[in-house]
């Protein structure tokens, strides 16, 4: 299903095609596209060159670690992310490893990271949908994540399906027009709320 923006200013035709499917066919990720996804998101600027994220991932043909990851996140989340092909979880570092100093911009860089995994996936032909839904608490204990971390978010990556072929509800998501805030809306010039255009 197509899906492509229609944007008011000119933008990378990736840009325009990537969107976040709720609906994904119950299939594996090829090994060499998710690499491809995960360096593209090694590849992203980052405050210092620090990198502070870092990803538990976990496959469907591990079923047994696919199903211990799924369980990290919010059940209304599980409903549809269970037929993704891979799952990842986002977690940065509170502090830079440089210097021991609080990096406030840590989610700012994952965000980033994010970002390039996404249109690498979108280029391949994947879809990716990120979520802020998950248990925080639950991650940290089912992994043993150290509170020096935080647990941001989690991303579904797989092959988006056809919402004929899905649960209705789900379908009905999926089927929705996309629409953004003009940037009159976020651009300001001069003070808070003058718009730039």
């Amino acid at each position: 299903m197509s899906k492509i923006a229609q944007p008011d200013h000119p933008i990378h035709e990736l840009i325009a095609q990537r969107w976040s499917p709720y609906c994904f066919e119950p299939r594996a990720v090829e090994p060499d596209k998710l690499a491809s996804c995960l360096e593209a998101a090694r590849w992203a600027a980052s405050s210092y060159n620090e990198q502070p994220w870092t990803y538990i991932m976990a496959t469907r043909d591990d079923q047994a670690e696919f199903t211990k990851l799924l369980g990290c996140l919010l059940e209304a989340n599980q409903v549809w992310a269970q037929h993704a092909g891979v799952l990842l979880l986002g977690i940065v570092s509170n502090s830079f490893s440089r210097n021991g100093n609080p990096n406030r911009v840590a989610q700012h860089d994952l965000g980033l990271a994010a970002g390039n995994l996404s249109l690498q996936a979108t280029a391949l032909g994947l879809s990716v949908h990120q979520m802020a839904g998950i248990n925080p608490d639950k991650c940290r204990v089912t992994y043993g994540i150290p509170e020096s971390q935080t647990i941001v978010t989690a991303i579904a990556i797989g092959y988006a399906a056809s919402p004929d072929a899905s649960d209705p509800q789900l379908a009905e998501r999926d089927r929705a027009g996309r629409g953004r805030k003009t940037l009159s809306e976020f651009v300001y010039r001069g003070q808070w709320g003058q718009s730039a255009y």
